[in-house]
């Protein structure tokens, strides 16, 4: 997929972001903490991660910044209410700078962490990518701890099955 209108790009990451908040609202707010395994990531973490990752490493890249990531701890929010809030105030903080970007920035270069040109768009693409990868983590920790979720598509595979030739 490439990313030629920074117009249909915001649209689209906006869809994106709405699977992300519908699947981190069936988190169980006393299980906010929860990880399948000491030392791995819990919900708080994966929802902080996408939250900052999202406003200080991509956005902060694609303005032609460098990188401000610098993790995901407990410290930046505590308690379902407040890791909520601070996706969705780093969201609209990003969605701000996602928005000053013209067409035409969607051609040029930006830095990643590493130091490596990559095209804006799809560095841009990139972050979809990764907001994808973490939520099927929520999705498969909730899966662990038996909490129901909504189909990512509106329908459940075996509704699409039963509808299926």
């Amino acid at each position: 997929m490439e990313i030629r209108s920074i117009g249909s790009f915001l649209d689209y990451w906006r869809t994106i972001r709405g699977r992300t908040r519908r699947v981190v609202a069936c988190i169980p707010p006393d299980q906010i903490e929860w990880s399948p395994h000491p030392g791995k990531f819990t919900f708080g973490d994966l929802v902080r991660h996408l939250a900052t990752i999202e406003r200080y490493m991509y956005a902060e890249t694609v303005a032609g910044r460098p990188s401000r990531y610098a993790g995901c701890g407990r410290h930046l929010a505590e308690g379902f209410e407040a890791v909520v809030a601070f996706l969705d105030r780093l969201g609209l903080e990003s969605l701000a700078i996602f928005g000053t970007l013209t067409d035409a920035d969607l051609e040029r270069k930006c830095l990643t962490p590493a130091g490596t040109p990559i095209t804006t768009w799809k560095w841009l693409r990139a972050m979809v990518e990764h907001e994808a990868h973490h939520r099927g983590q929520i999705y498969l920790m909730l899966g662990l701890l038996n909490v129901p979720t909504p189909p990512l598509y509106g329908m459940t595979s075996e509704e699409v099955q039963a509808r299926s030739a």
